[in-house]
């Protein structure tokens, strides 16, 4: 059988591309050529589209848009885990949104709620996976107790961060977010000096935000899109074998009630302290989830199951 020719635009967005290159690492591991174009850095759009392909794989918008711009006669295959029907997954959304609707046009969504609510022909729910082989347990000792990874841009979002800081001093914790996010939290925080103590850089790339994830012992969510979904750090941190502690979200279940979520602060706090102390409860959780999201959330698996979608 001949190799699937796949041209997969590497986005701008720093999440997008962490998402796009586990797809990408998926139609490598199911034996597709896959040719990538990042938007980011590459400027030979034009030459590379001389080449024949299967097809073209974006995130969010950003295939799609090729596609209609430059008339391709193959199918897009698209994947958001941003809101369709917002500017989240691209200024242009409106422009390019009636061209979902063709047949030859291929929707993958993250958020099982937000995909009910849609009709287009080809749009299928698929959670979020990553590549097993990249992210995993390295066999490292953590050096931070907690991690978080993402914007605290919102007075919510601030607010509950700089709690954590405050009520848990004799634990170490880390954030990584771009640098202007630090600049822009610091300057709302009351507690500088500690946003700056916990910040520990940007991560953009797959191996380092592994390494990042294995160099703690928890991390925590605060979803902030969709209505049902689990964002891509809790796969992430699954595949690694760190305990994920997630806002609630109808999602959870697809771990079959073994990863814990927080109700309120105090409740992330208890739920911190105590998978700290109890190691048992700690290794039978991560284990657990592991052995799920390996079976159904993984790279491979994935992106075998669009391919056979894509037509």
């Amino acid at each position: 059988m001949r190799k699937k020719k796949i041209l997969a635009i590497l986005p701008i967005s720093i999440g997008g591309r962490l998402t796009t290159n586990s797809i990408i690492d998926g139609y490598r591991q199911n034996n597709c050529d896959v040719t990538v174009y990042d938007e980011l850095f590459d400027d030979n759009l034009a030459e590379v589209l001389k080449k024949k392909y299967s097809q073209i794989l974006g995130y969010d918008f950003s295939g799609l848009k090729i596609k209609i711009d430059n008339h391709l006669d193959y199918p897009s295959v698209n994947y958001f885990s941003d809101d369709i029907r917002s500017e989240t997954s691209g200024p242009y959304w409106k422009e390019y949104l009636p061209f979902l609707e063709n047949s030859d046009n291929y929707t993958f969504y993250w958020d099982k709620v937000l995909t009910s609510y849609e009709n287009f022909k080809n749009i299928h729910y698929l959670p979020h996976f990553v590549n097993f082989e990249i992210y995993k347990d390295m066999g490292m000792e953590p050096e931070f107790d907690i991690m978080f990874a993402g914007r605290l841009d919102t007075d919510y979002r601030l607010s509950f961060f700089e709690e954590l800081l405050v009520k848990l001093p004799h634990l170490k914790i880390a954030w990584y977010a771009i640098e202007k996010h630090h600049e822009d939290a610091r300057k709302r925080s009351r507690y500088p000096n500690l946003i700056d103590l916990c910040y520990q850089g940007f991560i953009d790339n797959e191996y380092d935000m592994a390494k990042a994830i294995n160099n703690s012992k928890i991390v925590f969510n605060m979803n902030s899109q969709g209505i049902s979904s689990l964002n891509y750090r809790t796969f992430q941190a699954v595949a690694c074998k760190r305990l994920m502690i997630s806002d609630y979200r109808e999602e959870l279940a697809l771990f079959e009630g073994f990863m814990p979520f927080y109700e309120d602060f105090s409740d992330l706090i208890f739920k911190i302290e105590n998978y700290l102390d109890d190691k048992k409860a700690y290794n039978k959780v991560v284990n657990e989830c592991y052995n799920i999201a390996l079976q159904s959330h993984n790279s491979k698996i994935c992106t075998r199951y669009m391919l056979n979608t894509v037509k």
